[in-house]
């Protein structure tokens, strides 16, 4: 162990890699997989975000290193979230809806609750699942992605209020 952590802080790359993902795939997962809704999507998710680590300098340090790597899957989900708006804009034919034939209370609000979440803009989407299922604070968001703590409780308090209105439209209560 205190040699793979000796490699580590010499910058072999390989060594660098794995702690990292040591250090950081827990966390990273948790809030994959609350961006992605699904498992698999998830660990994609975070497989492309340690690829991506493995491709670049991430700074030293366990605030900057979790930081960066935050910075970096919420960034891979925005851009899949962008391609998918596009996707479905252009070929709405295709676009397949999602199957809540299950009946199961808990599974509609939950399914209601998801595509409520999606409807909201990437960085906003991010922002709300931060604090609301993560339970960060603003501080920590703020320095995760990379913004200042008024933007982030900007994102937050917009969210809040576009969730309630697609939810309260859902529900047929239209504000």
């Amino acid at each position: 162990m205190a040699h793979a952590l000796a490699a580590a802080a010499a910058g072999e790359p390989a060594e660098r890699l794995a702690a990292l993902f040591d250090s950081h795939y827990s966390r990273l997962y948790s809030l994959a997989r609350r961006l992605a809704g699904r498992a698999d999507e998830a660990e994609d998710l975070v497989q492309e975000t340690f690829l991506r680590a493995a491709r670049a300098h991430v700074p030293l340090g366990p605030t900057q290193e979790e930081a960066w790597l935050v910075r970096v899957l919420v960034n891979i989900r925005r851009d899949q979230w962008r391609r998918a708006a596009v996707r479905d804009r252009h070929a709405p034919a295709m676009v397949s809806p999602r199957s809540t034939s299950s009946g199961e209370a808990a599974f509609l609000a939950r399914s209601t609750v998801w595509r409520a979440l999606e409807a909201l803009p990437p960085r906003r989407r991010a922002v709300v699942i931060m604090h609301e299922l993560e339970e960060l604070p603003i501080w920590k968001i703020a320095a995760l992605l990379g913004i200042r703590g008024v933007t982030a409780r900007w994102h937050l308090s917009k969210g809040r209020r576009q969730l309630a209105d697609v939810l309260g439209a859902h529900r047929g209560e239209g504000r």
